[in-house]
C-alpha cells in the first residue's frame, strides 16, 4: 500500500477568495486583532498522550506537511469594508518541546492538564501563519504529551482531530510506514460551493422553515451578574465538572430505548433545565452542528461549525418522555433544514434580542460529537490517545466571544465530563457552579424517572 493523498499547491497570494457564512458571522463580532474572533485568545487546544520515541525533527517535517495539505492554515482572513480571504504560500510551523521529566507515573495526567491549561492561556496572533503550532512534553523517551494549538477561526474541533490524524499518518510515512490518507478539498471550495447553493429551491425552502418555526422567538437568555454598561475588562474562565457514572449509564440506555441519539437526550435536559430555572415553556436554545452536511467536505480543515437555534413548545408536556419526544422532533426537522445562521437571522430578527440586552447573555449548548476519537490508536511507531477527561478548572482559556458556552462530553471509558465556558465581565463562578448544580439535579431526576411528573410552580 502506498501514500494516497492530494497536497494543494501554493495558491496566488492576489487571490481574492468569498468568505463563508460562518466566517461572515464571525466579523459581526469583530473587535479588531486584540480581542474577539480574530483576537490572540480565540483558540482551540488538543492534546493526546503518545506512547514511542518521538522524533523532533520527523515531527517537524509532518506538520510542515499538514500545512501544505490543508489551506486553511495559511489563509488571512481580510476584513474592513470589502471582506475576503487569501491563502498565502505555506511556510514552517512552530514546534517547541517542554522537559516534563522528573514527574512521577502517577502525576502524569495531572501535569499533562496543566501543560493544556497553561497553553489554552496563551496569545496567539492571527497574523502569525501557519494557524497551527506543537508543543511536545517528554515526561520519558517512551511517554509523551503532544499538544495542537490553532486559531479557532481557522480550525473547530472536527477539524482538530483530522490535523492530528494526518499529522500521525504524515509522522508514519517520514518514519518508513506507509498510511494513507484520503484526497482532500479545500476551505474555499466549500465557500464558494455555499455560496453557489445560497439561491437553490433547497435553501429557499429551508428558510421558510425556519421564518415559520422562530416567528417572534427569542433565544433564552441567561441573566448575568453584572451590567454589559459596567464595561469591564473581559476574559473567559473555564469551569469544569464531572457527573456520577450511574447518570451516564442510564442517559446512554434512554437513548437506546427511545431511539434518540445522546445529544437529543441531554438537549431534552437542558431544555427542562431552562423550563424550570427560566419559567418559560417556548424555548430555543442556540446549538452547534457540525456544518459538514456535504460528504465531500468530511476530511476538510476549516471552521465549519453552525450555530442552529432549535425551538421547542414543552407546554403541556407532563413527563420527561414527553420533553424527549418534542425534542427529539424538533432536532429531526431542524437538522434537515440545515443552512448557514447568517441565512437563519435574515428570516428571524427577533431571535438575537437577549445578545445586546445590558443585564443578559446568550449560553450555547453543545455535546461533543467527533468523526472518531484517537484512543489507543497506533499509527506507525506510535500509540496516540487524546486526552478527554478533564475536570480542572482555569481563571483564563480560549475566548468565547460574547456569554458562554455549556458543554458535555461522553469519553471512551463512558464517563460524562462537563465544561462551561463563560465570560468574567458578565458573570461570576458562583453562578455558573450553581447552573451546573441545578442541571445536574435536573439531569438526575429526568433519566433516572423519565415517565415521573414534571415539577410545577415557577423558576426553582
Amino acid at each position: 500500500m502506498t501514500v494516497v493523498e492530494t497536497l494543494p499547491g501554493q495558491s496566488d497570494s492576489a487571490d481574492r477568495i468569498p468568505l463563508s457564512f460562518n466566517q461572515e458571522f464571525l466579523c459581526m463580532f469583530d473587535r479588531g486583532d486584540d480581542e474577539g474572533p480574530f483576537g490572540p485568545t480565540y483558540n482551540i487546544v488538543g492534546g493526546w498522550r503518545i506512547k514511542g520515541t518521538v522524533r523532533t525533527d520527523i515531527l517537524q517535517a509532518a506538520l510542515d506537511d499538514v500545512v501544505q495539505r490543508h489551506e486553511t492554515l495559511r489563509t488571512s482572513i481580510i476584513r474592513g469594508d470589502d471582506k475576503y480571504q487569501r491563502v498565502l504560500p505555506a511556510g514552517p510551523a512552530k514546534v517547541s518541546e517542554r522537559d516534563l521529566s522528573g514527574v512521577d507515573p502517577s502525576q502524569r495526567g495531572r501535569r499533562a492538564e496543566d501543560l493544556l491549561i497553561e497553553l489554552e492561556a496563551g496569545e496567539y496572533s492571527i497574523h502569525d501563519l501557519p494557524l497551527v503550532r506543537a508543543v511536545l512534553g517528554r515526561f520519558d523517551d517512551e511517554d509523551s504529551v503532544l499538544a495542537l494549538i490553532a486559531h479557532h477561526s481557522a480550525v473547530d474541533e472536527w477539524s482538530l482531530q483530522l490535523l492530528i490524524r494526518d499529522l500521525a499518518a504524515r509522522y508514519a510515512v517520514r518514519s518508513g510506514h506507509e498510511v494513507d490518507l484520503p484526497p482532500v478539498r479545500q476551505f474555499r471550495e466549500f465557500a464558494e460551493w455555499e455560496r453557489q447553493r445560497a439561491g437553490s429551491a433547497a435553501v429557499h425552502r429551508a428558510r421558510e422553515y425556519w421564518r415559520d418555526k422562530l416567528r417572534d422567538a427569542q433565544i433564552v437568555p441567561m441573566k448575568t451578574d453584572k451590567p454589559r454598561s459596567a464595561g469591564l475588562p473581559k476574559s473567559t474562565s473555564w469551569y469544569r465538572f464531572a457527573l456520577p457514572a450511574e447518570l451516564t449509564t442510564a442517559t446512554l440506555e434512554l437513548a437506546k430505548s427511545t431511539r434518540s441519539s445522546v445529544f437529543m437526550v441531554l438537549l431534552a435536559v437542558y431544555k427542562e433545565f431552562l423550563r424550570q430555572t427560566a419559567g418559560v415553556s417556548d424555548i430555543t436554545v442556540p446549538t452547534f452542528t457540525a456544518g459538514r452536511g456535504q460528504a465531500k467536505f468530511q476530511d476538510t480543515v476549516g471552521s465549519f461549525f453552525n450555530f442552529v437555534p432549535l425551538r421547542t413548545d414543552l407546554g403541556g408536556c407532563e413527563t420527561f418522555r414527553d420533553v424527549l419526544d418534542r425534542t427529539r422532533a424538533t432536532c429531526i426537522e431542524a437538522y434537515s433544514r440545515d443552512i448557514a445562521f447568517p441565512q437563519i437571522l435574515e428570516v428571524a430578527p427577533t431571535l438575537m434580542g437577549a445578545a445586546i440586552a445590558d443585564d443578559q447573555a446568550i449560553c450555547l449548548f453543545q455535546v461533543r460529537q467527533l468523526p472518531f476519537d484517537m484512543d489507543r490508536r497506533r499509527v506507525g511507531d506510535l500509540e496516540y490517545s487524546e486526552i478527554r477527561k478533564r475536570v480542572l478548572s482555569q481563571s483564563k482559556g480560549g475566548d468565547v466571544p460574547d456569554g458562554a458556552l455549556f458543554q458535555l462530553d461522553i469519553d471512551p471509558s463512558g464517563e460524562m465530563v462537563g465544561l462551561v465556558c463563560f465570560n468574567t465581565n458578565l458573570f461570576d463562578e458562583r453562578t455558573i457552579e450553581e447552573r451546573v448544580s441545578n442541571f445536574h439535579r435536573v439531569l438526575r431526576d429526568a433519566v433516572t424517572a423519565p415517565h415521573a411528573p414534571l415539577p410545577t410552580g415557577g423558576p426553582r
